[in-house]
Protein backbone atom coordinates (compact mmCIF):
# COMPACT_ATOMS: atom_id res chain seq x y z
CA UNK A 1 0.00 0.00 0.00
CA UNK A 2 1.76 3.19 -1.14
CA UNK A 3 2.61 5.50 1.72
CA UNK A 4 1.32 3.08 4.31
CA UNK A 5 2.49 3.73 7.84
CA UNK A 6 1.33 0.36 9.12
CA UNK A 7 4.23 -1.15 11.05
CA UNK A 8 6.58 -3.66 9.59
CA UNK A 9 7.57 -6.37 12.03
CA UNK A 10 10.19 -5.07 14.41
CA UNK A 11 9.67 -1.43 13.39
CA UNK A 12 6.50 -0.21 15.08
CA UNK A 13 7.72 3.36 15.55
CA UNK A 14 10.77 5.59 15.48
CA UNK A 15 13.75 3.99 17.15
CA UNK A 16 14.66 5.90 20.28
CA UNK A 17 11.68 8.17 19.87
CA UNK A 18 9.14 9.35 22.40
CA UNK A 19 7.11 6.16 22.06
CA UNK A 20 10.08 4.18 23.39
CA UNK A 21 11.20 6.70 26.00
CA UNK A 22 7.76 7.66 27.36
CA UNK A 23 5.33 4.94 26.22
CA UNK A 24 2.77 5.49 28.98
CA UNK A 25 2.70 9.24 28.33
CA UNK A 26 1.98 8.38 24.70
CA UNK A 27 -0.85 6.09 25.87
CA UNK A 28 -2.25 8.96 27.97
CA UNK A 29 -2.16 11.31 24.98
CA UNK A 30 -3.90 8.80 22.73
CA UNK A 31 -6.50 8.28 25.44
CA UNK A 32 -7.14 12.03 25.67
CA UNK A 33 -7.65 11.97 21.92
CA UNK A 34 -10.38 9.36 22.34
CA UNK A 35 -11.75 11.43 25.20
CA UNK A 36 -12.40 14.12 22.57
CA UNK A 37 -13.70 11.91 19.76
CA UNK A 38 -15.56 9.38 21.92
CA UNK A 39 -16.23 10.67 25.42
CA UNK A 40 -17.20 14.19 24.30
CA UNK A 41 -18.20 13.98 20.63
CA UNK A 42 -20.31 10.87 21.05
CA UNK A 43 -21.75 11.06 24.55
CA UNK A 44 -21.90 14.63 25.83
CA UNK A 45 -25.09 14.81 23.77
CA UNK A 46 -26.68 12.26 26.11
CA UNK A 47 -26.26 14.62 29.08
CA UNK A 48 -27.55 17.61 27.09
CA UNK A 49 -30.43 15.75 25.41
CA UNK A 50 -33.09 16.25 28.16
CA UNK A 51 -32.50 20.01 28.19
CA UNK A 52 -32.41 20.27 24.39
CA UNK A 53 -35.59 18.20 24.15
CA UNK A 54 -37.38 20.36 26.73
CA UNK A 55 -36.16 23.67 25.28
CA UNK A 56 -36.75 22.79 21.63
CA UNK A 57 -39.86 20.61 21.97
CA UNK A 58 -38.36 17.51 20.34
CA UNK A 59 -39.96 14.06 20.35
CA UNK A 60 -37.91 10.99 21.32
CA UNK A 61 -37.61 10.14 17.62
CA UNK A 62 -36.18 13.59 16.83
CA UNK A 63 -33.76 13.33 19.76
CA UNK A 64 -32.73 9.85 18.61
CA UNK A 65 -32.30 11.14 15.07
CA UNK A 66 -29.43 13.40 16.08
CA UNK A 67 -27.47 10.46 17.43
CA UNK A 68 -28.37 8.49 14.33
CA UNK A 69 -27.06 11.45 12.28
CA UNK A 70 -23.86 11.29 14.31
CA UNK A 71 -23.70 7.55 13.66
CA UNK A 72 -24.20 8.09 9.92
CA UNK A 73 -21.31 10.53 9.95
CA UNK A 74 -19.28 8.00 11.91
CA UNK A 75 -20.02 5.44 9.20
CA UNK A 76 -18.74 7.80 6.52
CA UNK A 77 -15.62 8.47 8.58
CA UNK A 78 -15.02 4.76 9.15
CA UNK A 79 -15.28 4.01 5.42
CA UNK A 80 -12.94 6.93 4.65
CA UNK A 81 -10.45 5.56 7.16
CA UNK A 82 -10.57 2.14 5.53
CA UNK A 83 -9.88 3.75 2.14
CA UNK A 84 -7.18 6.14 3.34
CA UNK A 85 -5.33 4.03 5.91
CA UNK A 86 -2.97 2.64 3.27
CA UNK A 87 -2.33 6.01 1.63
CA UNK A 88 -2.17 8.56 4.44
CA UNK A 89 -0.31 8.21 7.71
CA UNK A 90 -2.49 6.93 10.54
CA UNK A 91 -0.85 9.59 12.69
CA UNK A 92 -2.03 12.32 10.33
CA UNK A 93 -5.56 10.91 10.18
CA UNK A 94 -5.61 10.77 13.98
CA UNK A 95 -4.45 14.39 14.29
CA UNK A 96 -6.78 15.71 11.59
CA UNK A 97 -9.72 14.01 13.28
CA UNK A 98 -8.87 15.59 16.64
CA UNK A 99 -8.67 19.15 15.34
CA UNK A 100 -11.82 18.97 13.23
CA UNK A 101 -13.87 17.20 15.91
CA UNK A 102 -12.98 19.96 18.36
CA UNK A 103 -14.17 22.59 15.88
CA UNK A 104 -17.41 20.69 15.25
CA UNK A 105 -18.24 20.51 18.97
CA UNK A 106 -17.65 24.23 19.45
CA UNK A 107 -19.91 25.05 16.49
CA UNK A 108 -22.73 22.79 17.69
CA UNK A 109 -23.72 25.34 20.30
CA UNK A 110 -24.03 28.25 17.86
CA UNK A 111 -27.56 27.60 16.48
CA UNK A 112 -30.57 25.63 17.73
CA UNK A 113 -32.02 24.82 14.29
CA UNK A 114 -32.41 21.09 13.71
CA UNK A 115 -30.57 21.29 10.36
CA UNK A 116 -27.61 22.99 12.05
CA UNK A 117 -27.54 20.44 14.85
CA UNK A 118 -27.77 17.64 12.29
CA UNK A 119 -24.91 19.08 10.24
CA UNK A 120 -22.47 19.25 13.11
CA UNK A 121 -23.52 15.93 14.63
CA UNK A 122 -22.81 14.36 11.23
CA UNK A 123 -19.44 16.09 10.89
CA UNK A 124 -18.45 15.26 14.47
CA UNK A 125 -19.12 11.63 13.54
CA UNK A 126 -17.08 11.80 10.34
CA UNK A 127 -14.09 13.46 11.97
CA UNK A 128 -14.30 11.47 15.20
CA UNK A 129 -14.20 8.16 13.33
CA UNK A 130 -10.89 9.13 11.70
CA UNK A 131 -9.23 9.42 15.11
CA UNK A 132 -11.07 6.55 16.78
CA UNK A 133 -10.18 4.04 14.07
CA UNK A 134 -6.54 5.05 13.84
CA UNK A 135 -6.09 5.43 17.61
CA UNK A 136 -6.47 1.69 18.12
CA UNK A 137 -4.00 0.90 15.35
CA UNK A 138 -1.48 3.33 16.87
CA UNK A 139 -1.84 1.84 20.35
CA UNK A 140 -1.35 -1.67 18.96
CA UNK A 141 2.23 -0.68 18.05
CA UNK A 142 3.28 -0.01 21.64
CA UNK A 143 5.13 -2.68 23.66
CA UNK A 144 5.55 -5.03 20.66
CA UNK A 145 7.49 -7.56 22.74
CA UNK A 146 5.25 -7.49 25.83
CA UNK A 147 1.70 -8.79 25.19
CA UNK A 148 0.52 -8.01 28.72
CA UNK A 149 1.63 -4.38 28.63
CA UNK A 150 0.22 -4.02 25.12
CA UNK A 151 -3.13 -5.42 26.27
CA UNK A 152 -3.13 -2.91 29.14
CA UNK A 153 -2.25 -0.04 26.78
CA UNK A 154 -5.13 -0.94 24.45
CA UNK A 155 -7.53 -1.30 27.36
CA UNK A 156 -6.47 2.05 28.85
CA UNK A 157 -6.89 3.72 25.47
CA UNK A 158 -10.54 2.76 25.17
CA UNK A 159 -11.46 2.63 28.86
CA UNK A 160 -9.84 5.80 30.16
CA UNK A 161 -10.23 7.60 26.84
CA UNK A 162 -14.00 7.49 26.84
CA UNK A 163 -14.43 7.20 30.60
CA UNK A 164 -12.63 10.39 31.55
CA UNK A 165 -14.73 12.39 29.11
CA UNK A 166 -17.93 10.96 30.55
CA UNK A 167 -16.78 11.65 34.13
CA UNK A 168 -16.17 15.30 33.25
CA UNK A 169 -19.28 15.82 31.13
CA UNK A 170 -21.51 13.69 33.34
CA UNK A 171 -20.56 15.41 36.57
CA UNK A 172 -20.67 18.97 35.18
CA UNK A 173 -23.33 19.28 32.46
CA UNK A 174 -26.44 18.10 34.39
CA UNK A 175 -25.61 20.43 37.28
CA UNK A 176 -24.98 23.33 34.91
CA UNK A 177 -28.35 22.73 33.22
CA UNK A 178 -30.11 22.50 36.58
CA UNK A 179 -28.58 25.83 37.64
CA UNK A 180 -29.04 27.83 34.43
CA UNK A 181 -32.10 26.06 33.01
CA UNK A 182 -32.72 24.00 29.86
CA UNK A 183 -32.05 26.96 27.57
CA UNK A 184 -28.38 26.95 28.65
CA UNK A 185 -27.56 23.82 26.60
CA UNK A 186 -25.51 25.85 24.02
CA UNK A 187 -23.18 26.82 26.86
CA UNK A 188 -22.67 23.11 27.50
CA UNK A 189 -21.34 22.58 23.98
CA UNK A 190 -18.98 25.53 24.39
CA UNK A 191 -17.65 24.06 27.64
CA UNK A 192 -17.10 20.71 25.94
CA UNK A 193 -15.26 22.39 23.05
CA UNK A 194 -12.97 24.27 25.45
CA UNK A 195 -12.09 21.00 27.21
CA UNK A 196 -11.18 19.54 23.80
CA UNK A 197 -8.84 22.48 23.14
CA UNK A 198 -7.08 21.80 26.46
CA UNK A 199 -6.64 18.06 25.78
CA UNK A 200 -5.63 18.28 22.12
CA UNK A 201 -1.90 19.23 22.40
CA UNK A 202 -0.82 16.08 24.27
CA UNK A 203 -3.02 13.94 22.02
CA UNK A 204 -1.48 15.45 18.89
CA UNK A 205 2.03 14.91 20.28
CA UNK A 206 1.27 11.25 20.98
CA UNK A 207 -0.02 10.62 17.49
CA UNK A 208 3.04 12.28 15.97
CA UNK A 209 5.39 10.24 18.17
CA UNK A 210 4.08 7.04 16.58
CA UNK A 211 4.71 8.17 13.00
CA UNK A 212 7.22 5.71 11.48
CA UNK A 213 10.41 6.89 9.77
CA UNK A 214 10.01 7.72 6.09
CA UNK A 215 12.43 4.95 5.24
CA UNK A 216 10.14 2.28 6.72
CA UNK A 217 9.27 -0.42 4.19
CA UNK A 218 5.77 -0.27 2.80
CA UNK A 219 3.62 -3.20 3.85
CA UNK A 220 2.15 -5.36 1.06
CA UNK A 221 -1.63 -5.47 0.64
CA UNK A 222 -3.27 -7.89 3.06
CA UNK A 223 -6.39 -9.97 2.48
CA UNK A 224 -8.42 -10.30 5.66
CA UNK A 225 -9.88 -13.74 6.56
CA UNK A 226 -13.43 -12.40 6.64
CA UNK A 227 -15.29 -15.70 6.98
CA UNK A 228 -13.09 -16.79 9.86
CA UNK A 229 -13.67 -13.42 11.56
CA UNK A 230 -17.45 -13.53 11.04
CA UNK A 231 -18.53 -14.34 14.65
CA UNK A 232 -16.43 -11.48 16.00
CA UNK A 233 -17.81 -9.14 13.34
CA UNK A 234 -21.41 -10.15 14.15
CA UNK A 235 -20.83 -9.65 17.86
CA UNK A 236 -19.33 -6.23 17.28
CA UNK A 237 -22.26 -5.28 15.08
CA UNK A 238 -24.65 -6.17 17.91
CA UNK A 239 -22.52 -4.03 20.23
CA UNK A 240 -22.93 -1.01 17.95
CA UNK A 241 -26.69 -1.48 17.68
CA UNK A 242 -27.29 -2.05 21.39
CA UNK A 243 -24.91 0.00 23.51
CA UNK A 244 -25.80 3.34 21.88
CA UNK A 245 -29.40 3.13 23.08
CA UNK A 246 -28.33 3.20 26.74
CA UNK A 247 -25.82 5.99 26.13
CA UNK A 248 -28.38 8.06 24.23
CA UNK A 249 -31.43 7.68 26.45
CA UNK A 250 -30.11 7.05 29.98
CA UNK A 251 -30.63 10.66 31.07
CA UNK A 252 -34.04 10.77 29.38
CA UNK A 253 -35.06 7.54 31.12
CA UNK A 254 -33.94 8.84 34.52
CA UNK A 255 -35.73 12.14 33.91
CA UNK A 256 -38.88 10.21 32.97
CA UNK A 257 -38.61 8.35 36.28
CA UNK A 258 -38.39 11.63 38.21
CA UNK A 259 -34.64 11.62 38.91
CA UNK A 260 -33.15 14.99 39.86
CA UNK A 261 -30.04 16.61 38.44
CA UNK A 262 -27.91 15.41 41.35
CA UNK A 263 -28.79 11.74 40.80
CA UNK A 264 -28.32 12.03 37.04
CA UNK A 265 -24.88 13.62 37.51
CA UNK A 266 -23.90 11.00 40.11
CA UNK A 267 -24.93 8.09 37.87
CA UNK A 268 -23.00 9.47 34.89
CA UNK A 269 -19.95 10.21 37.03
CA UNK A 270 -20.07 6.64 38.42
CA UNK A 271 -20.40 5.25 34.90
CA UNK A 272 -17.42 7.29 33.73
CA UNK A 273 -15.32 6.32 36.75
CA UNK A 274 -16.03 2.64 36.10
CA UNK A 275 -15.01 3.17 32.49
CA UNK A 276 -11.65 4.49 33.71
CA UNK A 277 -11.22 1.41 35.94
CA UNK A 278 -12.35 -1.08 33.31
CA UNK A 279 -8.89 -1.59 31.73
CA UNK A 280 -7.61 -3.16 34.93
CA UNK A 281 -10.62 -5.48 35.12
CA UNK A 282 -10.32 -6.76 31.56
CA UNK A 283 -6.55 -6.74 30.98
CA UNK A 284 -6.07 -10.35 32.16
CA UNK A 285 -8.86 -11.53 29.86
CA UNK A 286 -7.37 -9.70 26.88
CA UNK A 287 -3.87 -11.01 27.54
CA UNK A 288 -4.93 -14.66 27.87
CA UNK A 289 -7.54 -15.08 25.16
CA UNK A 290 -7.27 -14.66 21.39
CA UNK A 291 -10.79 -15.98 20.71
CA UNK A 292 -14.19 -14.27 20.85
CA UNK A 293 -14.57 -14.95 24.57
CA UNK A 294 -13.57 -11.43 25.74
CA UNK A 295 -16.12 -9.78 23.46
CA UNK A 296 -18.81 -12.29 24.46
CA UNK A 297 -18.27 -11.61 28.17
CA UNK A 298 -18.26 -7.87 27.60
CA UNK A 299 -21.51 -7.95 25.62
CA UNK A 300 -23.17 -10.03 28.32
CA UNK A 301 -22.22 -7.46 30.95
CA UNK A 302 -23.42 -4.54 28.80
CA UNK A 303 -26.75 -6.31 28.26
CA UNK A 304 -27.11 -6.88 32.00
CA UNK A 305 -26.34 -3.24 32.80
CA UNK A 306 -28.84 -2.02 30.18
CA UNK A 307 -31.64 -4.20 31.53
CA UNK A 308 -31.06 -3.37 35.19
CA UNK A 309 -31.67 0.33 34.59
CA UNK A 310 -35.23 -0.48 33.50
CA UNK A 311 -35.99 -3.28 35.93
CA UNK A 312 -34.71 -1.34 38.96
CA UNK A 313 -35.08 2.39 38.08
CA UNK A 314 -34.49 3.75 41.60
CA UNK A 315 -31.13 5.10 42.79
CA UNK A 316 -29.47 1.81 43.88
CA UNK A 317 -30.57 -0.03 40.75
CA UNK A 318 -29.32 2.78 38.52
CA UNK A 319 -26.00 2.79 40.35
CA UNK A 320 -25.50 -0.96 39.87
CA UNK A 321 -26.58 -0.62 36.23
CA UNK A 322 -24.10 2.21 35.60
CA UNK A 323 -21.28 0.33 37.33
CA UNK A 324 -21.75 -2.89 35.33
CA UNK A 325 -22.27 -1.01 32.08
CA UNK A 326 -19.32 1.30 32.70
CA UNK A 327 -16.93 -1.51 33.59
CA UNK A 328 -17.66 -3.17 30.26
CA UNK A 329 -18.89 -0.92 27.47
CA UNK A 330 -15.71 0.66 26.14
CA UNK A 331 -13.82 -2.61 26.40
CA UNK A 332 -15.61 -3.90 23.31
CA UNK A 333 -13.37 -1.84 20.96
CA UNK A 334 -10.41 -3.00 23.03
CA UNK A 335 -11.52 -6.61 22.61
CA UNK A 336 -11.61 -6.46 18.81
CA UNK A 337 -8.34 -4.50 18.68
CA UNK A 338 -6.74 -7.15 20.87
CA UNK A 339 -8.29 -9.88 18.71
CA UNK A 340 -6.76 -8.32 15.58
CA UNK A 341 -3.36 -7.97 17.21
CA UNK A 342 -3.25 -11.59 18.39
CA UNK A 343 -4.62 -13.17 15.23
CA UNK A 344 -3.41 -11.06 12.30
CA UNK A 345 -0.03 -9.83 11.02
CA UNK A 346 0.95 -6.23 11.86
CA UNK A 347 0.21 -4.95 8.37
CA UNK A 348 -3.40 -6.11 8.79
CA UNK A 349 -4.06 -4.32 12.09
CA UNK A 350 -5.10 -1.01 10.55
CA UNK A 351 -7.38 -2.49 7.85
CA UNK A 352 -8.98 -4.95 10.28
CA UNK A 353 -9.69 -2.30 12.92
CA UNK A 354 -11.13 -0.09 10.19
CA UNK A 355 -13.38 -2.97 9.10
CA UNK A 356 -14.61 -3.51 12.65
CA UNK A 357 -15.28 0.22 12.89
CA UNK A 358 -17.34 0.17 9.69
CA UNK A 359 -19.44 -2.76 10.97
CA UNK A 360 -19.91 -0.93 14.26
CA UNK A 361 -20.80 2.30 12.48
CA UNK A 362 -23.40 0.66 10.24
CA UNK A 363 -25.13 -1.06 13.14
CA UNK A 364 -25.21 1.92 15.47
CA UNK A 365 -27.09 4.04 12.95
CA UNK A 366 -30.15 1.88 13.67
CA UNK A 367 -30.18 1.92 17.47
CA UNK A 368 -31.02 5.49 18.55
CA UNK A 369 -33.81 6.27 16.11
CA UNK A 370 -35.36 2.80 16.42
CA UNK A 371 -35.36 3.01 20.21
CA UNK A 372 -36.72 6.56 20.04
CA UNK A 373 -39.55 5.42 17.74
CA UNK A 374 -40.34 2.54 20.11
CA UNK A 375 -40.37 4.95 23.06
CA UNK A 376 -42.77 7.28 21.24
CA UNK A 377 -45.03 4.41 20.15
CA UNK A 378 -45.29 2.86 23.62
CA UNK A 379 -44.89 6.00 25.71
CA UNK A 380 -41.99 4.39 27.55
CA UNK A 381 -38.35 4.70 26.43
CA UNK A 382 -37.56 1.82 28.80
CA UNK A 383 -38.85 -0.57 26.13
CA UNK A 384 -36.10 0.63 23.84
CA UNK A 385 -33.51 -0.05 26.53
CA UNK A 386 -34.81 -3.59 27.07
CA UNK A 387 -34.78 -4.30 23.34
CA UNK A 388 -31.17 -3.15 23.18
CA UNK A 389 -30.28 -5.51 26.03
CA UNK A 390 -31.70 -8.42 24.03
CA UNK A 391 -29.66 -7.47 20.96
CA UNK A 392 -26.48 -7.26 23.05
CA UNK A 393 -27.08 -10.68 24.58
CA UNK A 394 -27.59 -12.19 21.13
CA UNK A 395 -24.34 -10.64 19.94
CA UNK A 396 -22.55 -12.16 22.91
CA UNK A 397 -23.73 -15.62 21.87
CA UNK A 398 -22.44 -15.00 18.34
CA UNK A 399 -19.03 -13.89 19.62
CA UNK A 400 -18.70 -17.11 21.62
CA UNK A 401 -18.40 -18.97 18.31
CA UNK A 402 -15.23 -17.08 17.35
CA UNK A 403 -12.14 -19.27 17.40
CA UNK A 404 -8.51 -18.28 17.14
CA UNK A 405 -7.37 -17.70 13.57
CA UNK A 406 -4.52 -20.00 12.70
CA UNK A 407 -4.90 -22.20 15.78
CA UNK A 408 -7.30 -23.98 18.08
Amino acid sequence: MPGSDLPAAGAPHRRGGAAERHPWLVVLGLALGLCITNGFARFAYSMLLPAMRADLGWSYAQAGWLNTANALGYLVGAVLTMILIGRISASRLFSFGLVTTTAALLLTGVDAALWWQTLWRVLAGVFGALSFSTGGALAARLFPDNPRQNALAIAILFGFGGGFGIVLAGSALPLMLAHYGPSSWPMGWIWVGIACVVFAPLALWSGESLRPPKTAAAAPPTRLPLLRMLPELLGYGAFGMGYIVYMTFLSAWMTEQGAGAGLIAAVWALLGLCLCLSPFVWRPVFARSATGLPLALILGCIALGSGLAVLFPAGPGLAVSAAIFGLSVFMAPGAVTNFARQNLPPEAWGPSISLFTVVFAVSQTVGPVAAGWLGDATGDIGNGLLSAAGILATGGLAALLQRRIGGD
